[in-house]
């Protein structure tokens, strides 16, 4: 079993118009409401492809419920830890090939709150192999949590995959309780080192280097469109991925994770894990709706990943 965490999930709520008009009403007949937030996306992905999952995270009031009754509608298994303020919406206005964004920073997570979802987080430990923490921290909730999380996993043996960014993703290097795997854009690869780095393969061989990456197996780096440089351990690999039909590239980084966890999981092989993660991420891609993909089209774009040690 997969466990996915999602500390500030959201409600994510679309509207297409085909103009937005500013300082003036819009109506619009197109309009989706999921449960969204990085690790739900990473949830579902999982789910599609028969990877056994459950989703836990912070939910609170009708915003909490709906996410939850979302999921129980799909047959996803979820056990949230319920808290007192409302769970964030987001919203995406989809407007002559743009997309506006309007994002909530979500509730505030109390003392008691964060204790007992690390209790609950315990109790869950027992039926999992894998974990993925994915996403931002919600107001309230210290930069070291993940951290704290990670020391737990490590203590029972439990591997880690950590999708986050910023301060969070920074924190979590700096402590000794390393996750398993990490996977980075290269925007946020440069935030981490304070530099920018390019796609050069030397280049961003020597950032994975830097001590704050020692005792991570796994590094994703993500370069969009040109596939993606992974190091395991001490080897590297350059990842070249076929040219694709581009549908809504949200939430690619989300599959990539869920290809990454479901090979894993299965025991797969070094290479076989990669290429997997790569067609996930491939998959989401090509679809409309956010943290989806058809496993359908999967050997076809399999078989088009080309790997080269580096």
């Amino acid at each position: 079993m997969i466990l996915t965490v999602t500390l500030n999930p959201s409600v994510d709520i679309s509207y297409k118009l085909n103009q937005l008009d500013i300082d003036n009403v819009n109506r619009t007949s197109s309009v989706s409401k999921t449960a969204g937030g990085k690790g739900l996306n990473v949830t579902r992905v999982l789910f599609q492809a028969n990877s056994p999952v459950i989703a836990t995270g912070f939910k609170g009031g009708y915003l909490g419920a709906f996410i939850e009754d979302e999921l129980n509608a799909s047959q996803i298994k979820n056990s949230f830890y319920p808290i007192k303020e409302e769970t964030r919406n987001c919203i995406a206005v989809l407007h002559e090939g743009n997309q506006t964004e309007i994002l909530e920073s979500g509730p505030y997570i109390s003392t008691d709150e964060l204790q007992g979802f690390i209790k609950h987080f315990e109790e869950l430990m027992d039926e999992v192999q894998l974990v993925v923490f994915s996403g931002s921290l919600p107001a309230g909730v210290p930069v070291n949590y993940y951290s704290d999380l990670i020391k737990i996993c490590n203590h029972k043996s439990i591997p880690v995959i950590a999708d986050t960014s910023g301060i969070a993703l920074t924190t979590i290097l700096e402590q000794s309780n390393k996750p398993f795997a990490i996977k980075p854009n290269l925007d946020e690869l440069s935030q981490i080192l304070g530099y920018t780095v390019s796609e050069d393969i030397t280049e961003m061989k020597n950032a994975l280097k830097h001590e704050m990456f020692n005792g991570i197996e796994w590094i994703f780096v993500s370069l969009g469109a040109n596939g993606s440089l992974v190091k395991h351990a001490d080897e590297y690999y350059k990842v070249n991925i076929p040219k694709i039909g581009v549908v809504n590239p949200v939430g690619s980084g989300d599959a990539t994770v869920a290809g990454f966890a479901s090979a894993y999981s299965k025991d797969k092989s070094v290479i076989e894990i990669i290429k997997t993660a790569n067609t996930f991420g491939m998959l989401n891609a090509m679809e409309q709706q956010t943290g989806c993909i058809n496993i359908d089209k999967f050997e076809g774009l399999y078989k088009q990943i080309k790997i080269i040690e580096v």
